[in-house]
This record gives C-alpha cells, sequence and structure tokens, in this order.
C-alpha cells in the first residue's frame, strides 16, 4: 500500500515539473521574441538615420562624419549589408565623399524591406 501511495504522491510532483518545464520555455520564448523585437527597432531606427543623411543625394563632410559615427551602431544593430558597406567605404574615404557609396547608399534606402 505505501508503494501505491508514494506513487500518487509522485504524479503531483511529476506534473508540475513538466508545467514548470513549460512555463520555463514560454518564459524563454517571451523574451527571445522581445530581444528580437528590439534589435529590429534599433536597426530600424539606426537605418532611417542613415537614409536621412543620403536622402537628397548630397553628403558633404559634415554628413560624412555623422554617417561614419554610425557604422558601429549600424553593425551592433543588424543592419543590412547592403547599407553597411557602402556606409563603411564612406567613413574609411578621406576628404571626398564617395558618390558610387552615396548611391549605393540611397538604392538601399529605397529598396523595399524585407
Amino acid at each position: 500500500m505505501k508503494s501505491r501511495s508514494a506513487l500518487f504522491m509522485l504524479l503531483p510532483i511529476a506534473a508540475l515539473l513538466v508545467g514548470c518545464s513549460q512555463i520555463e520555455d514560454t518564459a524563454g520564448q517571451v523574451v527571445e521574441d522581445t530581444v528580437s523585437e528590439v534589435t529590429s527597432a534599433a536597426a530600424s531606427e539606426v537605418q532611417a538615420q542613415i537614409c536621412t543623411l543620403v536622402e537628397d543625394g548630397l553628403a558633404g563632410l559634415e554628413d560624412k562624419e555623422l554617417l561614419g559615427s554610425l557604422v558601429s551602431a549600424a553593425e551592433t544593430a543588424g543592419v543590412t549589408t547592403e547599407i553597411t558597406e557602402p556606409l563603411a567605404r564612406i567613413a574609411e574615404a578621406g576628404d571626398e565623399v564617395p558618390s558610387e557609396s552615396v548611391n549605393d547608399l540611397q538604392e538601399a534606402c529605397e529598396a523595399p524591406s524585407s
């Protein structure tokens, strides 16, 4: 009789453990989703700043400095390489702003987001 009683006590404990595991999985997914949303929002914000600076096709030295300061943020936020590569070329350029890189940025900014 004792073994049967012990079995009945183990069932609620097993159910509790399964429930805890499901809660842990759900909580983990919520955290993952939240991190993904924050990362996506950060990438969108950095990309919007970059695109605003090049939308008229004219990028002077002041714009170049601002664009150069956004390279690290763009890469960290996960902005696409279509944006980060020409952005990095602009940052690495000397006193001249490479017009081809500005054009590449404009095209990337105008492309529909996927």
